[in-house]
């Protein structure tokens, strides 16, 4: 399994006491397999997308990523498997506007020195990039960006993406596109793919459903 998930519960300190987020979450996902992570605003989504992607840590229960036992490490050790093994995609296209198109799109395969020039160039290609490659993001339209965000995530080989609302800044064309060349690109890495989307028609186009409600998977 490239992710599981066991026993897995999040809360959070309010001033009406402790919040719980996320209830005993069991959840596998396994390599070239998609999931899509549907729920209400606030079941605990992107909290369980955080946590599987190391951006923060459970109060209880076991996280693996890639054979990684990510629940158990520190700071260090996530950004570390953040950097090599997990992809994150996010409704935010989060571009570094003084760099270019391809600074862009090499910026995340360079940090963890796993930059390789013709992989870039063929996702590049794949994703309608090259006449565009010495644009800056604001030279951009939205779908153009998220091309570019899905293109440095991708350049990594991650064996994990997870992507929270990937194409919500997106017209319905663009975003099917945008969806249809990510799906493409991660069944020939051979990637897993966890989703969160309100959309139930680009949750279809997944592999496997699971529905949050009030922190819990339900049936």
């Amino acid at each position: 399994m490239v992710l599981s998930l066991s026993g897995v519960s999040k809360h959070y300190d309010t001033a009406e006491g402790p919040l719980a987020v996320l209830s005993d979450i069991d959840l596998d996902l396994a390599a070239g397999s998609s999931l899509a992570l549907t729920g209400e605003s606030g079941s605990g989504k992107s909290t369980l997308l955080h946590l599987a992607g190391g951006l923060d840590k459970p109060d209880r229960g076991q996280i693996v990523v890639a054979g990684q036992a990510v629940s158990e490490m520190d700071d260090r050790g996530r950004a570390a498997v953040r950097r090599g093994v997990v992809g994150l995609v996010f409704q935010q296209f989060n571009l570094i506007p003084s760099l270019d198109v391809a600074a862009n799109l090499s910026f995340h395969a360079r940090l963890a020195e796993r930059s390789d020039p013709a992989w870039e160039a063929e996702l590049a290609d794949r994703l309608g990039l090259l006449p565009l490659m010495r644009r800056y993001p604001e030279q951009l339209s939205g779908g153009q960006q998220q091309r570019v965000a899905i293109g440095r995530t991708l350049a990594t080989r991650p064996a994990l993406i997870l992507a929270d609302e990937p194409t919500g800044n997106l017209d319905e064309a663009n975003g099917d596109t945008v969806m249809t060349l990510m799906l493409e690109l991660i069944a020939e890495t051979d990637s897993a793919l966890l989703m969160v989307t309100h959309s139930t028609r680009l949750a279809g186009r997944l592999d496997r459903q699971v529905k949050l409600t009030q922190g819990r998977i339900v049936p």
